[in-house]
């Protein structure tokens, strides 16, 4: 016969941790439970006293709680782990590897893809949150690293006002959308701007990839700032084996200055994936095409890269400007959320289903240039 324990364990199962995306009972959150049928009560142990998904969670068990022992009188007593508990659990999530360890190094079998560009204002946030969310709703697990420390615009975009939970020296990030998402912004009061030099900018970005419990997943996608500067030498370095997706508009000023971006990372040994081009088009109520930016800047960039790199870079998508794309950027729905049928975000299903069915690029890439 089922034992009271048992059955509480077992619909206790179904309570899904928010930050951790774990049943709380794997995750040994699940304390002392005592009583009889009739009327028990249920620890349940929070990593942290200021959990800021402590409701959500107690909400969620009292609820299953309810559906299963439905004559009972059951009693949640919420109560924060030990110190002790706390390094138990950091060891498990870990699976065994080192405190501080970089998860998407050689092995990993994560798929991490640079979205970046020579300059900005060609979209490249956007599209980086879009084909995530994209990918998520697939049914992968996704996470987005905003590198783009001075200019950081992700958790807007997915209209996340969340922060990241602290535990010691393992950071949980916030889900927005699906999508694990880290950002300096969500450790910034308000708007304020960042003023750092490059090893700043290196410490950063590491500690982003290393103390952030990304847990295991599918695809990490990487918001890169504009230009080559130091956060691009940075993830070389702790990214090899990266892939580069080089996004740009159909202007020929924009074309050019983001072949920079992608030869960059072509140089430190990084496989350009792609290019996007962006804005590609308006269309007007006649069915005609206003071409805004003019035409041609995507192939004239991956025509360039070919040529540079000796292998052959596509143009892996055009994306048409689309007035729901960027109102969907500014109230952090993004578009292929809120409305799957509009042509930018058909093109973005298409980009992400390309993504999802590309192979891992080899494990051995390495540097190629010398860092100063």
């Amino acid at each position: 016969m089922t034992t009271l324990q048992e059955r509480v364990l077992e619909t206790l199962s179904l309570v899904i941790d928010p930050e951790l995306r774990k049943p709380i009972t794997e995750l040994d959150m699940v304390g002392a439970i005592t009583g009889s049928e009739n009327a028990f009560s249920v620890e349940i142990k929070l990593t942290v006293s200021h959990c800021p998904q402590a409701t959500q969670i107690e909400t969620r068990v009292n609820e299953v709680l309810a559906d299963e022992f439905s004559t009972s009188e059951i009693s949640v007593v919420m109560k924060v782990m030990t110190a002790e508990e706390l390094n138990e659990l950091k060891v498990k999530l870990r699976g065994g590897r080192e405190p501080k360890s970089n998860p998407f190094g050689v092995g990993s079998a994560t798929q991490v893809f640079l979205i970046g560009s020579g300059k900005g204002g060609v979209g490249k946030s956007s599209l980086t949150v879009n084909l995530a969310v994209e990918l998520a709703n697939q049914g992968f697990d996704v996470g987005i690293l905003d590198a783009d420390i001075f200019g950081f615009s992700i958790p807007a975009q997915l209209g996340t006002t969340d922060r990241p939970t602290r535990l010691d020296d393992m950071i949980l990030p916030p889900i927005a959308h699906g999508v694990k998402v880290i950002s300096i912004g969500m450790f910034l009061p308000s708007n304020e701007p960042v003023a750092w030099r490059g090893p700043m900018l290196h410490k950063a970005v590491e500690q982003f990839l290393t103390e952030v419990h990304w847990g295991s997943l599918d695809y990490l996608l990487i918001d890169m700032p504009p230009g080559t500067g130091d956060v691009a030498i940075s993830v070389g370095q702790l990214l090899p084996n990266a892939r580069s997706i080089v996004v740009t508009t159909p202007q020929q000023a924009s074309s050019y200055v983001a072949q920079r971006s992608g030869s960059a990372s072509h140089k430190i040994g990084q496989e350009i994936f792609g290019v996007i081009e962006n804005m590609c088009g308006l269309r007007m109520p006649d069915g005609s095409t206003l071409e805004i930016f003019g035409t041609g800047g995507g192939q004239v960039v991956a025509d360039d890269l070919s040529k540079f790199s000796g292998t052959e870079v596509k143009l892996i998508g055009q994306i048409p400007i689309s007035v729901p794309l960027r109102t969907g950027s500014d109230t952090g729905t993004p578009l292929v959320v809120s409305l799957k049928d509009d042509p930018a975000a058909i093109e973005i299903a298409k980009i992400a289903k390309l993504m999802s069915e590309a192979k891992l690029p080899p494990a051995n890439r390495t540097l190629k240039v010398d860092i100063a």
